[in-house]
């Protein structure tokens, strides 16, 4: 019997690439799925989703704007003109099912298919639970969470542990540190750090590295760093009297290759890189972004460094303190592999399917 799912959020990759990890998943298991996307208008899944074979629908759907209340005049307009879309849009394409992966467009679907009596799911990303999702998981059939703890923001009976979904070319990568290696220009037997900041790159952990690029050179130790576009330019400028040991890129497509590559990962703590690093098992500095919604993403690695599968330096102290706690891990062999076996038991590869099999089960 054919499903008909309606999968809903979107504004960000580590929203948009899991939703699209359950979508394969659900195919997977039932080829005839029918699957409908619903985003936010402007954002990026409006690009991603459909290059991934999917149909979307677009609300126009706005968060609380922080730094600028004036903008939030017209949100309660925006809310109520959002839910009569979706309501709209549930009635036309007739879900047995509706899944809820965070950001704009997630709240008022599964609010309205609530209303409605249909089914609902939530994929919680983050260890800290947002407003929108701790409202919506009073009804909710299911909670997919990533994180233990979790019953102090959903009814506990209908919590599920899956992980988060991490796309199959990190999950099913082959590749092998000589050939990672070798793709970025690297030298084969030197330690390789791989910075990254989230698409966008991170202004605080760029700045911070800028003064130790001849640190890297005198240690001998080389520097993939991935910059994202707004600091790009000045990245390469920076590096080039040290293009020996610090290659410098704006966007990296082949993760699987730049997390092979790297002996020690400096990273946001985003709940996709997360479960990313988790695959591959990579002894991890982070530095949240403390500007997240709830601050989820300092929670997000604190769960990791209660378990001692992470370090964490807080953003305003990168700048002082990246030196001496990166080269000091370094240079400790041990505490590297403990890391790596820690943050490696915290691995969900299978989390697409588990959760596509939740989906699927909340079905009458």
């Amino acid at each position: 019997m054919q499903r008909k799912i309606i999968i809903a959020g979107g504004g960000t990759g580590g929203h948009i690439f899991p939703a699209i990890a359950i979508a394969n998943a659900l195919k997977k298991i039932q080829p005839d799925t029918e699957i409908l996307f619903v985003g936010a208008k402007g954002k990026m899944e409006m690009e991603k989703v459909p290059q991934a074979g999917y149909r979307i629908e677009g609300l126009e759907i706005a968060g609380f704007n922080r730094s600028n209340l004036f903008k939030n005049i017209l949100l309660p307009f925006k809310i109520w003109k959002s839910l009569r879309h979706a309501k709209a849009i549930i009635r036309a394409f007739k879900p047995d099912a509706v899944v809820g992966v965070g950001g704009y467009a997630s709240f008022p679907i599964l609010r309205a298919a609530q209303r409605m009596q249909i089914p609902s799911l939530i994929q919680e990303q983050n260890s800290f639970a947002g407003k929108s999702n701790k409202i919506l998981g009073k009804k909710a059939k299911k909670i997919c969470v990533a994180y233990d703890g979790m019953e102090r923001f959903f009814p506990a009976d209908r919590l599920i542990l899956t992980g988060n979904p991490v796309r199959n070319n990190i999950t099913q990568s082959a590749v092998t540190k000589e050939d990672a290696l070798k793709h970025f220009d690297l030298t084969t037997g030197r330690q390789t750090v791989f910075a990254v900041g989230g698409s966008l790159g991170a202004k605080a952990i760029n700045e911070a590295l800028v003064p130790l690029l001849a640190t890297f050179v005198k240690k001998d130790i080389q520097l993939l760093w991935q910059t994202g576009k707004p600091f790009y330019e000045t990245a390469k400028a920076a590096a080039a009297p040290y293009a020996s040991h610090v290659k410098v890129h704006e966007f990296i497509n082949v993760m699987d290759f730049a997390y092979k590559a790297g002996d020690v990962v400096l990273s946001r703590a985003g709940a996709l890189a997360i479960a990313e690093l988790c695959i591959v098992k990579k002894p991890v500095i982070f530095v949240p972004y403390p500007f997240a919604a709830e601050d989820h993403q300092t929670s997000n690695a604190m769960n990791l460094v209660n378990k001692d599968a992470g370090l964490l330096i807080k953003n305003d102290a990168v700048g002082t303190e990246l030196e001496g706690v990166l080269f000091s891990l370094l240079q400790n062999k041990a505490l590297m592999e403990n890391m790596e076996h820690n943050i490696g038991t915290m691995a969900h590869p299978n989390a697409d399917m588990d959760i596509a099999r939740q989906v699927l089960g909340i079905i009458p």
